[in-house]
């Protein structure tokens, strides 16, 4: 049983910060993809997001208001470094420095994730995650993070979904930079940034000023079992890991070589005319001691077995739950995915990112009523409390988002957050989902 539990929620650099335009903060790829006509839904642009720059004081509050007791936030790589190498931003590295004070005497543990997707457009420029220099650009950019926060830090990520940045940036075109590369090339890019990964937590090991806790935060793709038999959980659980097509929207690829040292056979029969050179030093590097694995965890595909062993998918019923991202609604993906992860990485659990995608807006009489959004977090979080009292060690969860932002290519088009966010005024409105999860963090487990 896991001793302790954190409740959090989370937001990340671009999609809320803003302020392109001034103090110092180099673009990115997603300031880029934005420019590109046609890529972002009516053409919407982070430039302004929620200006949380300008906001930071009056956003802690509100998650104090709220009881959070851990905050997880990225820092803008370009934000501190604006050509990602070299020249440091002063007044970027300032302002994480006063985030993170604002936080601590605000009694909300700060959480720091330091790749979000908003890669150095200058670093893209020379390649990106294509260059075999870019783990060491990745590590020593952590270094100065390191070197700054971690008197007060002690929570670390490196990496936010790299199924997300690899696969949908590098291979599909849907997410900046926007490249639809061969696989192999897609591969390349994975490896490397699994290379900086690797590096990142040997550079806060070495450099911490505290105790680091650390470890990363990959998309979990789930599938969850019908019945609760031997036969279909097992079932569930190998295609949880199995990698099946050409792609790297899987679990596996990533968490076998930062959690076991080696890629998955399956994946390396499968994928093995377009692998990148690597040897055992590079696996080495890559997997380090880590002390949680985070999941960013929406929704999960339910699957059944049959009395031959086969497996068939089961479809979702007529007029079933969906999002406003079109997800299912499956609250037993947090319960099957945590004891799956568990038992295959066996470190702690942390969800990562959990919520509900909606279209909200403040009523007649200003409250933001989302009934939908409270009752999805109260299945999920039933499903993440059951698995922890049945013994998986399950050290927190954390909201998606703590506010409304900019949701990447849908633009401001959804809402995720807890708190609304007026994007011509700039007004914060807490929602009923808001309160209600402050009543759940109060709430003995």
């Amino acid at each position: 049983m896991a001793k302790s539990f954190t409740w959090g929620a989370a937001a990340a650099s671009f999609q809320i910060e803003g302020s392109l335009n001034g103090r110092g903060r180099g673009p990115c790829v997603w300031d880029m993809f934005c420019q590109q006509p046609g890529k972002v839904r009516f053409q919407h642009h982070g430039n302004n997001a929620c200006n949380h720059i300008d906001y930071m004081e009056q956003d802690v509050a509100t998650m104090a208001a709220i009881g959070l007791q851990a905050y997880r936030f990225s820092v803008s790589w370009p934000r501190v470094i604006p050509n990602g190498t070299g020249e440091i931003n002063p007044d970027g590295l300032a302002f994480y420095d006063r985030l993170v004070d604002t936080l601590l005497a605000n009694n909300i543990t700060p959480w720091i994730t330091l790749f979000h997707w908003d890669y150095p457009y200058q670093l893209f420029l020379q390649g990106g995650w294509l260059n075999p220099d870019s783990a060491d650009w990745f590590a020593d950019y952590t270094r100065i993070i390191v070197d700054k926060l971690s008197d007060r830090v002690s929570h670390w990520m490196t990496l936010n979904e790299p199924q997300c940045f690899i696969h949908f940036g590098h291979h599909t075109g849907y997410h900046a930079p926007g490249l639809k590369l061969g696989f192999k090339e897609v591969l390349t890019a994975a490896h490397n940034a699994l290379l900086a990964h690797g590096k990142a937590v040997q550079t806060i090991r070495s450099y911490s000023k505290t105790d680091a806790i650390v470890g990363a935060a990959p998309v979990g793709y789930v599938y969850v079992p019908e019945q609760d038999s031997d036969q279909c959980v097992n079932a569930a659980k190998q295609a949880t890991f199995a990698i099946t097509q050409q792609d790297c929207w899987n679990n596996s690829w990533f968490a076998d070589p930062m959690f076991l040292g080696h890629y998955p056979e399956d994946g390396l029969a499968l994928h093995q005319p377009y692998l990148p050179a690597f040897g055992q030093h590079d696996m080495k590097t890559i997997c380090q001691p880590l002390d949680f694995y985070g999941a960013n965890i929406y929704t999960a595909e339910t699957i059944t077995t049959n009395d031959a062993g086969q497996v068939n998918p089961v479809p979702p019923l007529e007029g079933d739950r969906f999002t406003s991202m079109d997800w299912h609604v499956v609250p037993e993906s947090l319960y099957w995915a945590s004891k799956f992860f568990y038992e295959r990485y066996n470190v702690p659990v942390i969800i990562t990112e959990n919520g509900m995608a909606n279209h909200d807006w403040v009523d007649e009489a200003g409250r933001v009523q989302d009934p939908q959004r409270i009752i999805l977090l109260k299945q999920y979080t039933d499903a993440l409390l059951r698995a922890r009292a049945e013994g998986v060690p399950i050290d927190g969860y954390f909201a998606w988002s703590i506010m409304d932002n900019f949701e990447w290519a849908l633009g401001y088009d959804r809402r995720f957050g807890l708190v609304h966010v007026d994007y011509q005024t700039m007004k914060r409105t807490i929602k009923e989902s808001g309160y209600w999860y402050k009543a759940r963090i109060n709430k003995p487990l």
